[in-house]
């Protein structure tokens, strides 16, 4: 039971993460809270593609490298040395923090039209397929047995980040401008990954 929980708790920090940072994604979701557009929809699209994402990387890529020792220590180091570089990544935007701007192009209220741009930032982002594939699924294969539950703690993770962006968004577009919030963000970001992605290097 201890060794479920643990996996849990480190999907659902790897998750955040990973998802804690400024994108596309993130400013449509907060764009689309604070108009109040379609909110229900699109929050509901962002969970259910990273609930399908998740369980390809875990089921898939963590269930194949799970099976191979030597695949197992090619993806380690491989999402190991992603994950390092991401943290690098968020420690140089803490040092030169921005703003999450919430301005873009209207969606003119239509519903069809906020359902296919929801889907194409989504689906048409090669790094959500980086995230979710590679590096939730070779962390959650270090996990063995327990990589199910490392798998619901990241989809937990997710359905609280877009719980929060969408209808959180009148209250939390205030701090998302703020460029001393996204530096204490991208700090934690930046410690999570680095010590994820040591602890990946160190295994293999």
């Amino acid at each position: 039971m201890g060794n479920v929980l643990l996996s849990a708790v480190a999907g659902f920090g790897a998750t955040m993460a990973l998802i804690v940072a400024i994108g596309a994604q993130n400013a449509f979701v907060l764009r689309q809270g604070i108009r109040r557009e379609a909110v229900p929809v699109v929050v509901l699209i962002c969970i259910v593609s990273d609930v399908i994402l998740v369980s390809l990387g875990v089921g898939g890529v963590g269930a194949l490298v799970g099976t191979s020792p030597e695949a197992l220590t090619i993806v380690a180091l491989i999402g190991g040395a992603f994950l390092l570089c991401y943290g690098a990544l968020a420690a140089r935007r803490a040092f030169k923090p921005s703003t999450l701007e919430t301005g873009g192009p209207e969606t003119g209220g239509s519903l069809r039209r906020i359902v296919l741009t929801t889907l194409a930032i989504t689906w048409l982002n090669p790094h959500v397929y980086l995230d979710t594939l590679l590096l939730l699924g070779a962390i959650a294969a270090g996990h063995g047995s327990g990589r199910w539950a490392f798998g619901v703690g990241a989809v937990s993770a997710s359905v609280l980040w877009f719980l929060a962006l969408g209808f959180g968004a009148r209250l939390l577009s205030g701090f998302f401008r703020k460029p001393s919030s996204w530096r204490v963000l991208d700090g934690l970001v930046a410690a999570m990954m680095i010590a994820l992605g040591v602890t990946l290097v160190a295994s293999a």
